[in-house]
């Protein structure tokens, strides 16, 4: 049974397009470049993984403590009261718009992370994006759903099982780290 499931690793591994991912690492690079900001979302497994993705481009890609060129990243997961307040006040399918809504600016960037591709609250935020000038970058899985339809840029992941999805995006969060750390080692 385990090595069924490690065979079934491999083979999601070889569905991550290198292309759609290095597309993701020149656009990081281009908005820490550029000072822009870089906002994460998600639900679930896939708001673990935001997190993952903001902490790890945050400080994860730094030289030095003291170093001035860094990833404006922020994972929008992370402030539970703000998002409870905004569920509790209005419902769930705005606590990511609305936090768009108060930190971003035209040119910034919301990566959404949905392994269906239909979280209502995914896709608010970016549709929001989309209408404020932001870079839009979906993760998916399954079909990709509406969120392959309406993002800027797509990673998508052919797999029809969460989890696996999950395991995946976090495949692609580790490359994203290597790569971008690599090119900021380099001076870029």
């Amino acid at each position: 049974m385990i090595r069924k499931y490690l065979d079934w690793t491999i083979d999601s591994c070889n569905k991550i397009d290198p292309h759609q991912v290095q597309n993701l690492v020149d656009l990081l690079m281009n908005a820490r470049k550029n000072k822009q900001g870089i906002f994460v979302v998600g639900n679930g497994g896939s708001a673990a993984t935001a997190s993952h993705l903001s902490m790890d481009l945050g400080k994860g890609t730094l030289r030095n403590p003291v170093d001035n060129t860094r990833f404006r990243i922020n994972s929008l997961t992370d402030n539970l009261p703000y998002l409870t307040a905004w569920a509790n006040d209005f419902d769930y399918e705005q606590v990511f718009e609305q936090q768009l809504r108060n930190l971003s600016s035209s040119g910034d960037m919301v990566i959404g992370i949905s392994a269906s591709g239909n979280s209502p609250n995914i896709l608010r935020a970016i549709e929001y994006g989309k209408s404020a000038g932001l870079v839009t970058v979906g993760m998916t899985g399954f079909s990709g759903g509406k969120l392959k339809k309406i993002a800027d840029h797509v990673i998508h992941i052919p797999v029809n099982d969460y989890g696996m999805v999950e395991n995946m995006h976090m495949i692609i969060v580790h490359i994203i780290v290597t790569q971008t750390t690599a090119r900021v080692v380099n001076g870029e």
